[in-house]
Parts: structure tokens; C-alpha cells; sequence
């Protein structure tokens, strides 16, 4: 039994954590702003363009099961600092792809070293603070700086894009890669799992295995329509993924180490926690990945501009930390995991609404019920999962927390994207006498539309108006998802207070 911290020291721990996960969650939006300017270097296609800002978090959320075990037994700490070097590794390649090609490879490594990361940040925390109340503030400072994170991305990134070129948005993880990796080696102690067993690499491959095959195949439909290619990813991803929970079940039977305890997910307190965590990410990034091109490409705004008005969901979901422990005492985990989820449903009508209105004031307001909802959400339904297991399987639990995390990221981007990119094509009707390959571009997206048509600006109007009605669309889907999982949390997950 390690000797426990004190609680500066403890303290000072989390604050290397919160740099961790605050850097990758960053890095899943702080591309978003720079859309734009690498589609003018690199001329990537729409397909494309999905890939280079989902393939990051897809790769975590296929990986983070496997890494999470992994933790257990090699060291979360040593983990956690051998991702690090990868990750500075991997942004310096990004930084400088000269292809798309290129560019999706690197942000593919990113999401690998990435997935070493996570899990050991919150199987850290869970080590570190062993008291149920302050283990409840730690993850709501490490939830805030998980949301915050992928809400200040855009922030970041247009204060970079105002004054370099778009590989900048990678290149500054280096500095913060070389910071993590001195105080983490100081600051941060050694916890594994005593009784680890053995790590079973054909699981890991299913569960790789079935996540992404499906997010391939929703790519597919919208770039080719539905076809036996999208049909056969779509069936290998449910194979895959029943392959793999009868695998965990009869390893369970024998008494052997499963790689991810589906028994868990029969206590409706776990499930519900971690299906709501699906749903909130899920709707946030879904929304984010294309506000940012809404804000400069619609309304014109510089990148630093577009991410200084994305600043309102970044505050509220900082502000969640000093009102989370306030809301359990008064409502309970569940019911006020559903409260922060219907307040994110009511945020996303009032985005759509104020897509289409000429003042941000509006659009800033509308932001703010959003960070302050998935915030709430967030923290409680980390809380609620790790809080479920032993410290021993801190790395595993946490895994699927974050799963749940990353997988909601990439879906949101994949699924929510898809329907922009659908909705845009359904909307426009491009002139009759354009050249075919303009056609082509103006088709694929907004952006491919406005550099491919700079001489034609009743075109590039159209092209606005059509993704507009696109996005809006797209919010008010989100809204009715975030609004289910509301529903599902209030009834499922149970009103106990911390």
C-alpha cells in the first residue's frame, strides 16, 4: 500500500493531470478554426476534411480500453509519459504534412499516443484522492478542463491562425509536451493494478475492430451513398462488437481477466452514467466541428474572432466547478446529470435559432446553457463511473469513461458531420453553366465552394444559405438526442448524494 500524498501534493498531481487532458482535449478542436486555411494549402475533399478532424478521436476511442488495461499493468504513470513523447512526436508531423494524406496519418498517431494519455489521468486521480467528496471536486476540475478544453480549441487555434500558418495549431503542443513530461516525472506517483493478469490482444482488436468499420461506413454513404461497401463496414462493426462482448463474458466465466467488465453495465447507476457521457460529447464536438467554419466562413469572422465568440461555452463550463457539488446536495447525481442535460437540449434549439439571426449577441447567449449543461453532465458521469470500481481497476473503468468520451467525439464529428455535409448538397443548387470540376468543389463543401468560386457571388450566397439551413437542422437533431439521454439519466441513473 502506498504511503498517501499530502494535499498539496495531491493537488499539485492533479494539476499536471488537468495539463494532460486539457492538452488533448484542445487538440480535438483546435483544428476546427484552421479548416479554412488548410483546405486553401492542401485542397483536401469533404470526406476528407471529416477524416482529418474525427480520425484523432476515433483512434482514442478504439484504443482507450486496450491502453486502459495496459496502464493497469505496465504503470499509469510510465504510460502516461511515454504517450507524451509520442504525442510531441506526432504534432511535429502534423504540423508540417504536405498532403492530406499526410495530415490523416498524423492526427491517426496523435489519437494512438493519445490514448496512452487518458486513461491514466483519471486512473490517477482515482489513486490519488481516495475521500468520495474530494475525488468528486478533483474530476470536476478534471471534467472542466476536459470540456473547457475542446471549448477553448477554437480559441487557441484562432489566436495562432491570426499570426501563423495552419500547422501551428500543432506545433504548439511541443512546449507543452516538454512541460508535462518534467513536472509528470516529479509531480505525479507510480499506482498499477497488484493482480494485472494477462493483457488479451484478440480483444483489443475486436474492440478496435468495431468502432471503426461503422464510423467508415457512415463516412462512405455520404461521399458515395449507401452501397455494399457501406453495408459491409456497417456488418463487420456489429459483428465485431458482438464477437467481442461474448469474449468478455466467457473470459468472465472461466474467472480470467476480461478486457472491459460488461458486467457493469448491468448496474443501471454505471450504464446510464456512461451512455448519458456518450450523448452530451456527442452533441457538443458534433456542434463545434462546424460552428467554427459557421463563424468565419458564414459570417465572416477572423479565426481569432471566431474563437473569442465561442468563449461563452468555454466560461460556463469552467463554472460547472464551483456548482457541481451544489446541485448533487440539492437534486441528486441522477436527476442533476438529466437537469444538465436538458439544459444542453434547450442551448442547442437556441444555437439554431440564433444561427439565422444577424446579431452574435444572440448566438453567444444561446452558447452559454450549452457548456454550462455538458459541463454538469460531464463531471458527474465521470464521477459516477469511477467511483463504481475498486482503485485496483481504476485504469479499466476509466477506460471506459473516457471511451464513452472519445467515442462521443467521433460520432459526433462522423454522424452530426455527415448530416451537415448531406444537408448542405440537398440545400444547393449550383448554376447550370459552371465549369465540371467547380461543380465538383462547390458540391463537396462550403468551404471547397468559396475557394473554388471566388468570381461568383451569388453562388458563394448559395452555398451560405444551404449549410445555414444545414447546421440549423443539425442542432435540432442534437437537441432531441441530448433530450432522450435527459430523460434516460433522470430514470436510470440513482439520486444519491455525495
Amino acid at each position: 500500500m502506498p504511503t498517501p500524498l499530502s494535499p498539496r501534493r495531491r493537488w499539485a498531481a492533479l494539476a499536471v493531470l488537468v495539463l494532460a487532458v486539457g492538452l488533448l482535449a484542445i487538440d480535438a478542436t483546435v483544428l476546427y478554426l484552421a479548416v479554412p486555411s488548410l483546405t486553401r494549402d492542401l485542397a483536401p475533399t469533404a470526406t476528407q476534411i471529416l477524416w482529418i478532424g474525427d480520425v484523432y478521436s476515433l483512434a482514442i476511442a478504439g484504443l482507450l480500453v486496450t491502453m486502459g488495461n495496459l496502464a493497469d499493468r505496465v504503470g499509469r504513470k510510465r504510460l502516461l509519459l511515454v504517450g507524451s513523447v509520442a504525442f510531441g512526436g506526432a504534432s511535429a508531423l502534423a504540423a508540417f504534412a504536405p498532403t492530406p494524406e499526410v495530415l490523416i496519418a498524423a492526427r491517426l498517431l496523435l489519437g494512438v499516443a493519445g490514448a496512452t494519455i487518458m486513461p491514466s489521468t483519471l486512473s490517477l486521480i482515482r489513486a490519488l484522492f481516495t475521500d468520495p467528496r474530494e475525488r468528486t471536486r478533483a474530476i470536476a476540475v478534471w471534467s472542466a478542463a476536459a470540456s473547457g478544453g475542446a471549448a477553448v480549441g477554437p480559441l487557441v487555434g484562432g489566436a495562432l491562425l491570426e499570426h501563423f500558418w495552419w500547422g501551428s495549431v500543432f506545433l504548439v503542443n511541443v512546449p507543452v509536451v516538454v512541460v508535462l513530461l518534467v513536472a509528470g516525472s516529479v509531480l505525479l506517483p507510480e499506482s498499477r493494478d497488484p493482480r494485472p493478469g494477462r493483457l488479451d490482444l484478440l480483444s483489443a482488436a475486436m474492440s478496435f475492430a468495431a468502432v471503426m468499420p461503422f464510423v467508415y461506413g457512415v463516412k462512405h454513404a455520404v461521399a458515395d451513398g449507401l452501397d455494399l461497401v457501406t453495408a459491409g463496414a456497417v456488418a463487420l462493426s456489429v459483428l465485431a462488437g458482438t464477437a467481442f462482448v461474448r469474449r468478455q463474458r466467457l473470459l468472465q466465466r472461466r474467472s480470467q481477466a476480461p478486457l472491459l467488465d460488461v458486467a457493469l453495465f448491468r448496474v443501471p447507476a454505471f450504464s446510464g452514467a456512461v451512455l448519458a457521457n456518450l450523448i452530451s460529447v456527442f452533441a457538443l464536438t458534433g456542434l463545434l466541428f462546424f460552428f467554427s467554419q459557421y463563424l468565419q466562413l458564414v459570417r465572416g469572422y477572423a479565426p481569432l474572432r471566431a474563437g473569442l465568440a465561442e468563449l461563452p461555452a468555454t466560461v460556463a463550463s469552467i463554472v460547472v466547478v464551483a456548482l457541481v457539488g451544489l446541485a448533487v446536495r440539492r437534486l441528486g447525481r441522477g436527476p442533476a446529470i438529466g437537469t444538465g442535460l436538458a439544459v444542453t437540449a434547450v442551448g442547442m434549439v437556441a444555437v439554431a435559432a440564433a444561427e439565422g439571426a444577424e446579431q452574435y449577441v444572440w448566438l453567444g447567449l444561446a452558447l452559454v446553457p450549452v457548456g454550462l449543461g455538458v459541463g454538469l453532465a460531464m463531471t458527474l458521469t465521470t464521477d459516477a463511473v469511477v467511483s463504481a470500481v475498486p482503485p485496483a481497476k481504476a485504469g479499466a473503468a476509466s477506460a471506459i469513461s473516457e471511451t464513452a468520451y472519445e467515442l462521443g467525439v467521433a460520432l459526433g464529428v462522423a454522424l452530426l458531420g455527415s448530416l451537415v455535409t448531406l444537408g448542405y448538397r440537398l440545400r444547393l443548387t449550383a448554376p447550370a453553366d459552371l465549369p465540371e470540376g467547380v461543380r465538383d468543389r462547390i458540391e463537396d463543401s462550403l468551404a471547397s465552394a468559396l475557394v473554388a468560386a471566388p468570381d461568383h457571388p451569388e453562388v458563394a450566397e448559395a452555398a451560405r444559405e444551404a449549410f445555414v439551413g444545414a447546421l440549423q437542422t443539425t442542432c435540432l437533431v442534437a437537441a432531441a438526442l441530448t433530450a432522450v439521454a435527459a430523460v434516460v439519466a433522470w430514470r436510470v441513473v440513482p439520486a444519491d448524494r455525495v
